[in-house]
């Protein structure tokens, strides 16, 4: 199952396009139904977020927690993305692009580093393939 949780309030989500996303990147990596969170977040959350597990007292735009395993109700659970839409806001606009997008690129990139990639093992160039994917 796929669950889209929007918990801040000041930019717009279209959480259903960020659902099919999601299952467009299950299909692509092969998952059967996997339990997979993407929470949209404030600035707050994201850096009481990062200070907990990171061990970094400042915001960031998105933080993966990786789970990969079976529970004990048989479903796999691949586990939670925590993306900050404020910071991907004020990204999208260094960038010049939308917020949509950038939203898109944080959720690809969360999603991978649950797939086990890291920013060291090619995580750029399966995050491009990714992103060419999802817009076909």
């Amino acid at each position: 199952m796929i669950a889209i949780i929007n918990r801040q309030k000041k930019h717009r989500v279209r959480t259903k396009a960020f659902e099919r996303l999601l299952g467009e990147l299950c299909a692509r990596y092969r998952l059967a139904d996997p339990e997979v969170t993407l929470a949209f977040v404030g600035e707050r959350a994201i850096r009481t977020l990062n200070r907990k597990y990171m061990k970094k007292d400042k915001p960031t735009d998105v933080l993966s927690f990786p789970l990969g395993e079976k529970g004990p109700d048989g479903k796999f659970y691949l586990g939670d993305i925590a993306v900050a839409v404020p910071v991907a806001f004020r990204q999208s606009r260094a960038k010049g692009h939308g917020l949509d997008r950038e939203l898109r690129m944080l959720a690809i990139h969360g999603f991978l580093h649950l797939l086990g990639f890291d920013h060291f093992a090619g995580i750029e160039e399966e995050e491009r393939k990714a992103h060419r994917l999802t817009l076909a």
